[in-house]
């Protein structure tokens, strides 16, 4: 029988002065929009918010819609101020508030406000009010002008019937288009709304609605919500927080379905319904604990 040859050894591999591959660099995370860890707020004796504690996650090329419910004085606004930085509400009396990452020292361009006031300046055309931001970072006059025409527009307003009105010739639905247009030309990261429609008619408020998440849509900012209404809260929220009576914390944190149905066939749907239900049970529960209080 043949003898059956040897294996022979596998050829040694190619000497190489190459270094090994790197690995995969890790994507950088980004900080949080906004967060809240165990803040409370006290004026005197009187504690406004107690141990709040939330995040908010910075979502590219889109945002979120925070709104915010609960009873009255349980401290929603406080939460706007003290991420805007006003005082008095800032700083907290107990705890951490951060945006990007950073505490909160002041106010800043990154954030803007709406109130539930009419506030503009009375002295000042439509036009020169929605330009007032950019006027305040030293603009020239030709592309303030430029830009606080198409914000007009953008916030459904007439440019050429409007833009020379004073505040005093418009009514409370056009004064909160030229506050929400004086906010948003400027582009802010975070936009702070405390109640802008709780003065309007409920036809104008279901259209300024609709108008704000087509703005919001367009922004990709983060938009924070008060409301006492839980219809609008639903509506436009991404989700909703739920306060309890003040010192007022968070009790629910609650998802919201979204949809591009206008507000009057939204509010009609059986899910819409029954989120609207549950979360005013939520409340009635805690007013019923305020009651049971002072009784």
């Amino acid at each position: 029988m043949a003898d059956t040859p040897a294996p022979q050894p596998a050829p040694a591999a190619p000497a190489t002065d190459a270094a090994p591959a790197a690995a995969a660099p890790v994507p950088e995370s980004r900080p949080h929009v906004v967060e809240f860890l165990g803040v409370s707020k006290r004026f005197g004796d009187n504690t406004v918010i107690r141990d709040v504690t939330f995040t908010v996650e910075d979502r590219p090329e889109r945002g979120e819609f925070v709104t915010i419910l609960g009873p009255s004085g349980c401290g929603k606004s406080t939460v706007l101020r003290l991420i805007a930085g006003l005082r008095p509400h800032h700083p907290a009396t107990a705890g951490t508030v951060l945006v990007g990452g950073k505490p909160v020292e002041s106010p800043g361009p990154d954030r803007g406000m709406v109130f539930q006031d009419y506030t503009s300046f009375d002295n000042r055309t439509v036009e020169d009010n929605v330009g007032f931001g950019l006027e305040c970072q030293g603009v020239s006059r030709r592309e303030r002008r430029a830009r606080a025409r198409e914000w007009i527009a953008k916030v459904g307003l007439n440019v050429d019937r409007d833009a020379h009105k004073y505040p005093a010739a418009l009514s409370g639905g056009m004064r909160q288009r030229v506050a929400i247009a004086r906010t948003l030309i400027l582009g802010p990261r975070i936009i702070l709304m405390d109640e802008p429609f709780g003065a309007l008619d409920p036809a104008t408020r279901l259209k300024m609605q609709e108008l704000l998440v087509k703005l919001w849509r367009e922004a990709e900012a983060t938009v924070f919500f008060v409301t006492h209404s839980i219809e609008e809260a639903v509506y436009l929220g991404d989700r909703v927080y739920v306060f309890s009576a003040a010192p007022g914390t968070i009790v629910r944190q609650v998802p919201l379905p979204q949809s591009d149905a206008p507000p009057q066939e939204k509010q009609r749907d059986p899910e819409f319904l029954d989120i609207v239900a549950d979360l005013r049970n939520t409340l009635e529960k805690y007013q019923a604990h305020i009651t049971d209080a002072v009784d």
